[in-house]
């Protein structure tokens, strides 16, 4: 197959691309990416060299540029989408430009060139908080809590209205909380796990005391491989570990200073809930493992693998918290 893959110069998207060229030979891939602050061609300088793989800078808000970009594939994955819940309390404008007009243009461009499949990389965000011991599930109504997840909702709700409008072969995941290599440290893991390797503290929220999935990357890129290849048109797909017990972002700090062997006097407390801020996701996984998908990497392993990576890849994150990042901080945290 020849795939153009959106965002791929970002952290999911780029894991996903090395997935695909190294399991699938006669795939070849396009990468089409804007390069904003969280894209970087770093992410994939192993495979820069490899004749199946080529890159395209541009906005998915560009009809024209997608269009040529998109000209001949099999299939689009679009990951491509502004993503940091914070930035997007900062600033909504952005997210509704690139994730709700976007993905407009790339469903358009899918119709238009009549693409066998596209595939929308969403988030469980979009369902909001629930109650324990629930779990959402495909089907249930969307209740966003801040402007990135109803961004995503708005996504999610132009590709159903035009799978059922046009017949657009439109397929959806929706998955937990990623880590793993390569990922931008706003986010909480690689933020922490940096933190900590200059030793700095980390700033947790209210105690620690909100619940997330975590799902390592490379479990995440074999779901949506699965739903490319295996998924039925017009369905989406909740992705979650599930093999894990549930934990709290003051546990899994916990886990990541007992790996570096930090003590708890490196947490700094910050306190009261950012506005938009759930309490709980939770998401039945059931329908991708149908199709065969389980997670191989269990929240202790894949918290291993990924502190050791940024031990051992030290340039590239202290060149990515540099700069803007440094400015955001900033504004967001404080000193």
């Amino acid at each position: 197959m020849k795939l153009l893959i959106t965002g791929g110069a970002g952290f999911i998207g780029s894991n996903f691309i090395r997935h695909i060229l190294k399991n699938y030979q006669e795939d070849s891939i396009i990468n089409f990416d804007k390069l904003t602050y969280a894209g970087n061609l770093e992410n994939l300088k192993e495979i820069e060299s490899d004749k199946r793989y080529s890159f395209i800078k541009g906005d998915v808000t560009d009809v024209n540029a997608v269009k040529d970009a998109c000209k001949g594939v099999d299939a689009v994955i679009h990951f491509a989408a502004e993503s940091h819940v914070d930035r997007s309390i900062h600033s909504g404008h952005e997210f509704i430009h690139t994730n709700v007009f976007g993905t407009q243009v790339i469903i358009d461009v899918v119709h238009e060139l009549k693409i066998p499949k596209m595939i929308l990389i969403s988030t469980d965000e979009v369902y909001g908080d629930i109650e324990s011991p629930n779990k959402s599930k495909d089907g249930d109504a969307f209740k966003p809590s801040n402007p990135y997840s109803a961004s995503k909702a708005g996504a999610e709700s132009l590709a159903i209205a035009a799978h059922r409008t046009h017949e657009v072969p439109i397929m959806i995941t929706r998955s937990t909380n990623n880590y793993g290599f390569y990922h931008f440290p706003e986010k909480l893991l690689p933020l922490f796990i940096t933190n900590l390797l200059d030793n700095k503290k980390v700033p947790l929220y209210d105690g620690g005391t909100q619940i997330r999935d975590w799902l390592y990357v490379e479990d995440n890129c074999k779901a949506v491989d699965l739903v490319l290849r295996k998924g039925s048109i017009g369905e989406a797909y909740d992705i979650a570990p599930e093999n894990d017990p549930e934990v709290t972002n003051g546990e899994i700090t916990k886990m990541i200073l007992a790996i570096l062997n930090k003590g708890e006097d490196m947490i700094e407390p910050v306190e009261g809930l950012r506005p938009g801020h759930d309490q709980r996701y939770a998401v039945d996984s059931s329908k991708i493992r149908s199709l065969g998908w389980k997670p191989s990497v269990s929240l202790k392993q894949g918290l291993e693998q990924t502190i050791q990576w940024y031990q051992d890849n030290r340039v590239w994150w202290e060149n990515v918290k540099t700069g803007d990042y440094q400015e955001y901080y900033k504004k967001h945290y404080g000193n």
